[in-house]
């Protein structure tokens, strides 16, 4: 029963990460059990879009460290609990032949130094590779502060690295973490993008080299506990891309998990918030866009009446309607509603014949949100508007259109949609 109590705190203790993803590595067995090759590992959902695939488990929930947005934070009053590296293997290892998991997350507290609890992740990964030779996928939390020689240690065992960056300026960092500092962040960052770089040389040269996380390195930041506006934010990950060759960045809505004064400020999480921000990281990966088209000085946060690919659209309207039949496409990433794959059907589509506006009916391309903005062989099928304003209207998610209705309990200014 020990052993189901510290499983039990510590997958709780664990839930707030949202960095849990399993993708991209190309690590197969080797006579062992457990294969993370490319998209070997299956996923499950939860309802808020957490990755639920893996063992998701702190290795500890003690820390020395007493940031204000965590509930695993120094003074907070809660259980504390500590595995042992031989225990979260085992629980790794049963799990997965039981086919509860395809593989494991492992993050943790820091407990007495950075360097020491890497020591001990590095200790769990071990024995699942050399001893128990699980091939399958693992994602670890590499310590901010801990030495280059452990990181590049942990980095030859596990398929991903992520080191948090929490907060999106070192201002908010040092408010509410002010044992963390941004060097200590960025310095392993920087490593393991070097790192990776100097591995992919190492591996043409050699075959025998050791792999150096093949799924890449993530991150994360927390939304809503500090007063950043959305442009701070995007800024921030856009320089993360750049500059680090970042996997992915993942955004977490700041959740008042504290008694402490910040919690107060918030009643709910900003989900929604969350959620354009994640639309608009999407475009910085895989659309081209860079922050400084999505936001400015004059509009530094997003629309949350709409998706920000549309606003976007919105405020360009001068560019639009764009003539499918001609786009590049470069161009089609740029129509609200059509992504890589309606692009890559249009032009092979067209390549054999003009497309009409049948055509899309049969290619299975929806122009519910794109009517607005495109032509099909000089045809116009859109709203008539005659201001920006009435297209934004127009355009603006149903839910937002619904009439309001006052609630009778709780605050005075909350509105039920």
């Amino acid at each position: 029963m020990e052993l189901i109590d510290k499983l039990a705190i510590l997958t709780d203790a664990a839930k707030y990460d949202a960095s849990c993803s399993s993708s991209n590595s190309n690590r197969k067995n080797k006579d062992g059990i457990g294969n993370g090759h490319m998209s070997g590992i299956c996923h499950s959902w939860s309802e808020d879009g957490r990755c639920i695939s893996l063992l998701k488990i702190l290795y500890t929930n003690k820390c020395i460290y007493n940031c204000d947005y965590c509930i695993n934070r120094a003074q907070n009053d809660v259980k504390r609990e500590e595995f042992t590296p031989e225990e979260v293997a085992y629980l790794t290892i049963n799990f997965y032949k039981r086919n509860y998991i395809e593989g494991l997350f492992l993050s943790s507290g820091v407990i007495k130094s950075p360097d020491y609890t890497m020591e001990k992740l590095i200790e769990v990964a071990k024995i699942l590779r050399n001893k128990e030779k699980f091939y399958g996928y693992i994602h670890m939390k590499s310590i901010p502060g801990a030495s280059s020689e452990l990181v590049k240690e942990l980095g030859e065992l596990v398929d991903r690295l992520s080191i948090n960056i929490e907060l999106p300026t070192a201002n908010s960092l040092t408010a509410l973490a002010p044992q963390k500092s941004y060097q200590k962040i960025f310095q392993p960052m920087k490593f393991v993008s070097d790192q990776l770089v100097i591995n992919k040389e190492e591996r043409k040269k050699f075959k025998s080299a050791p792999k150096f996380v093949t799924a890449g390195q993530t991150t994360q930041m927390i939304i809503g506990a500090s007063g950043e506006n959305d442009l701070a934010i995007m800024n921030r990950a856009q320089s993360l891309y750049d500059n680090f060759t970042m996997k992915r960045v993942y955004y977490s809505a700041y959740i008042p998990v504290n008694s402490a004064q910040l919690s107060q400020k918030l009643k709910n999480p900003p989900l929604l918030r969350e959620h354009r921000i994640y639309q608009a990281d999407f475009l910085l990966r895989f659309y081209g866009f860079k922050t400084g088209q999505l936001l400015n000085d004059d509009q530094p946060n997003f629309d949350l009446k709409m998706d920000p690919k549309m606003n976007w659209a919105i405020n360009h309207i001068n560019l639009f309607p764009i003539e499918i039949n001609r786009a590049s496409y470069e161009e089609l990433l740029l129509i609200p509603g059509f992504g890589r794959t309606y692009a890559r059907r249009i032009i092979k589509a067209r390549s054999y014949a003009a497309l009409k506006y049948d055509d899309l009916k049969t290619l299975k391309i929806s122009t519910k949100r794109a009517k607005n903005f495109i032509t099909v062989m000089g045809a116009y099928r859109g709203d008539k508007f005659t201001s920006v304003d009435t297209l934004r209207y127009l355009m603006t998610e149903d839910k937002f259109k619904k009439p309001q209705q006052i609630s009778f309990f709780g605050d005075e200014n909350e509105i039920l949609v």
